[in-house]
């Protein structure tokens, strides 16, 4: 599943000139028996599969291995709401970190010993941890120096600040379908523009 997104756009640049190192573990390689399994069911009965301490514990020993100053963050909803103030946090810090993605009804809970954060996309369930690792790691990549081409293209973003969402944007042609551009973008008055756009910024909730 990682492999379409880490080798496009701003993941595959961020690789390309060394500003990041991407890998993943195949959890099967870990897996139990004939068929490297790595789920089983819940005791105390229920609907559902828990992937299995096992194989778990000994991918992410294999990963701290790789990196022991690693931090290791476990996808799940319970965890603290990502937000862009964390993406800038984890995008400075002088450590790497391992994403481990649940899967299935979840996982068993002894793994959380090796654990360091728990972090959470939103109040919904996906069927596993893939799709919101991806959506974390993206966010951090592009706040890597020498990613975005723009000096201030993360500073002016959506969220940056915490609360403030980014103001309308325009590009060529000045009319389509009556629609037109506001005449301040086009007056070439740096100061009336900051002064469009801060008034134009809105505030999230």
């Amino acid at each position: 599943m990682f492999t379409g997104v880490f080798s496009n756009s701003m993941m595959w640049k961020a690789q390309d000139r060394d500003i990041v190192s991407l890998e993943t573990i195949d959890l099967r390689e870990f897996g139990q028996g004939p068929r490297r399994q790595v789920d089983d069911t819940p005791y105390g009965g229920g609907d559902g599969m828990l992937l299995m301490v096992e194989p778990l514990w000994k991918a992410i020993t294999l990963a701290k291995e790789n990196d022991p100053t690693a931090k290791v963050l476990l996808m799940t909803p319970r965890g603290a709401r990502w937000k862009q103030s964390m993406a800038q946090e984890y995008s400075e810090a002088d450590h790497g970190y391992i994403f481990v993605c649940g899967r299935y009804e979840g996982y068993d809970e002894r793994i959380l010993t090796l654990v360091d954060q728990e972090v959470s996309v939103g109040d919904y369930v996906l069927t596993g941890g893939e799709l919101p690792a991806m959506t974390i790691i993206d966010s951090i990549v592009r706040l890597l120096p020498g990613v975005l081409g723009g000096e201030t293209s993360a500073a002016i973003e959506s969220f940056s600040d915490g609360e403030t969402l980014e103001f309308p944007q325009y590009t060529r042609p000045e009319e389509f379908n009556g629609m037109r551009v506001p005449d301040v973008l086009l007056s070439g008055n740096h100061a009336k523009i900051a002064e469009w756009r801060s008034e134009n910024s809105l505030k999230a909730e």
